[in-house]
């Protein structure tokens, strides 16, 4: 079925609910700029059910905190709740009749009814949690919100019995409505609010009733009022309230004492309530059930809070481990492991900043590998590829964590070493270069494959000072070359002119 064949029946179906002559004449006043609070309890005077509650409400404990002396006549009432509580208040009295009636449903409109009231107390203590000042148009679009479903009974009553009757799981209801009927009470609803010519913002919350997402305050109170409605209705099972507790904790984000609060207040007002909308509720007894359950699912929530905080932690730090990796993958030379010359740069720069502001020394070792070319036309570039990679190794094993070893190009090497003299500087390349001589780094074609490097060093505030870091790499550049003159195998200082 069509929603528009939904609408359609609705429009056309004349038991439809309506509201009575007063509940018409209310709307009319709410929505003139110049209704006042006299001509207000005239319009309610003439309904002597209706005088009799607003007066009754006036008096009953929940507005005990605003008035501490008893109110005896209707304008006192209406004074004293205010023009927009009034005539909320009378609207939501004098459409309450609409929610019932005797007939072949009365069964399935009493819990709708059941439903409602205590949809409508809820959203008073949900409301008077969340800061809302409006509670008595709060309490009417709450005692409203299902009369879609009251609409889809009455035109439409052995489909939607039966779909009530019918066992469905938790949160199945909007969904089978709309796969029978093309629409889900919430729409049928709104479209009845407007019909009527309710104010707008009721038929938003009639509207929006089903969805916790909703963006405004009082349409989110009364979507979590229908769900705590539901944690009283009977029967209730254990998964059918703990469905109602996550929908409700989905719409507000409440607190176990905050929980434990409104469910007493609400078990307080309960034989109020009864009076005030004659109807035989009986489910104070609910209360310690419900906040039970609600314990064991906040703790529950709790934990797995804790358990998805812990995995969020241990995901961000492997991401970030991850992260790490792949920018120090970035920084180093893909065959031997050393770092690139972006990253000699950068702790180049920074190292010769520190020693600047420190006075500590700072020396720079400029390395070439020997006769490199003649392993290449020997064994080949593959034998070529695993020298430089043996020989990174190897500096890396022999030099201090501290110090910065980088793949300069081709067989070129260059370390950084900071807070070091040229004379320490000197021993520490010596101490490798024997070790490298001393034994060949691999076996190619039969034949061990040795290796010798030449070396230059410079040091920046051993007695000398370069006006920047290039300047600094150029001398030890220079003692490269000087050492190759000299006949490679050795390593060569050279300080600054």
């Amino acid at each position: 079925m069509q929603a528009e064949t939904v609408f359609d029946r609705l429009r056309n179906c004349p038991d439809l609910p309506t509201p009575p002559a007063v509940a018409l004449r209310i709307i009319e006043l709410a929505q003139d700029p110049f209704a006042d609070l006299a001509r207000t309890a005239d319009e309610i005077a003439l309904d002597p059910a209706l005088s009799a509650r607003i007066l009754r409400i006036a008096n009953s404990p929940l507005y005990a905190s605003i008035c501490r002396r008893q109110v005896t006549s209707l304008p006192q009432a209406v004074t004293l709740l205010g023009l927009n509580a009034a005539l909320s208040l009378a609207l939501g009295f004098s459409l309450a009749s609409t929610l019932r009636g005797p007939d072949g449903i009365a069964e399935e409109r009493q819990r709708i009814w059941r439903r409602s009231v205590l949809a409508a107390l809820a959203s008073r203590m949900l409301g008077e949690e969340a800061g809302i000042r409006e509670l008595e148009e709060l309490m009417l679009g709450a005692l409203l919100q299902d009369i879609g479903a009251l609409a889809l009974l009455q035109v439409f009553p052995e489909a939607y019995a039966g779909l009530l009757a019918s066992p469905a799981g938790p949160g199945e209801e909007l969904r089978r409505e709309r796969e029978v009927f093309g629409a889900d009470h919430s729409q049928v609803g709104g479209w009845l609010a407007s019909q009527w010519k309710l104010p707008d913002s009721v038929g938003a919350m009639i509207r929006d009733s089903e969805s916790c997402a909703a963006g405004n305050p009082m349409s989110a109170c009364v979507a979590a009022s229908g769900h705590m409605a539901d944690l009283w209705l009977d029967p209730a099972d254990e998964r059918s309230r703990e469905h109602a507790l996550e929908q409700l904790l989905a719409c507000r984000d409440l607190s176990l004492p905050a929980i434990t609060e409104m469910i007493d207040a609400m078990t307080a007002a309960l034989p109020e309530v009864e009076t005030l909308f004659d109807v035989r509720l009986e489910c104070a007894h609910q209360a310690d059930a419900i906040k039970r359950q609600a314990r064991e699912l906040l703790i529950l929530r709790n934990l797995v809070e804790i358990r998805n905080a812990a995995q969020a932690r241990e995901a961000a730090r492997e991401a970030e481990a991850r992260a790490a990796e792949l920018a120090d993958q970035a920084r180093r030379d893909p065959l031997t492991g050393a770092y690139n010359r972006v990253r000699l740069e950068e702790v180049l720069q920074r190292e010769f900043d520190e020693s600047m502001r420190t006075g500590r020394p700072l020396s720079v070792a400029f390395i070439d590998l020997d006769d490199f070319k003649l392993i290449n036309d020997r064994h080949g570039h593959l034998v070529g590829d695993e020298v430089l990679r043996r020989f990174s190794g190897t500096l890396e094993r022999l030099l201090r964590k501290s110090d910065l070893l980088a793949r300069y190009g081709g067989e070129e090497f260059l370390i950084v070493l900071g807070n070091c003299d040229a004379a320490t500087a000197a021993r520490t390349l010596q101490r490798i270069l024997e070790e490298v001589s001393r034994a060949p780094l691999l076996e190619a074609d039969g034949e061990p494959v040795r290796l010798t490097f030449s070396a230059g060093i410079a040091c920046h505030g051993d007695g000398a000072r370069f006006a920047s870091a290039r300047d600094l790499l150029r001398a030890a550049d220079d003692a490269l070359y000087g050492a190759k003159r000299e006949g490679r195998n050795r390593i060569s200082p050279q300080q600054p002119d």
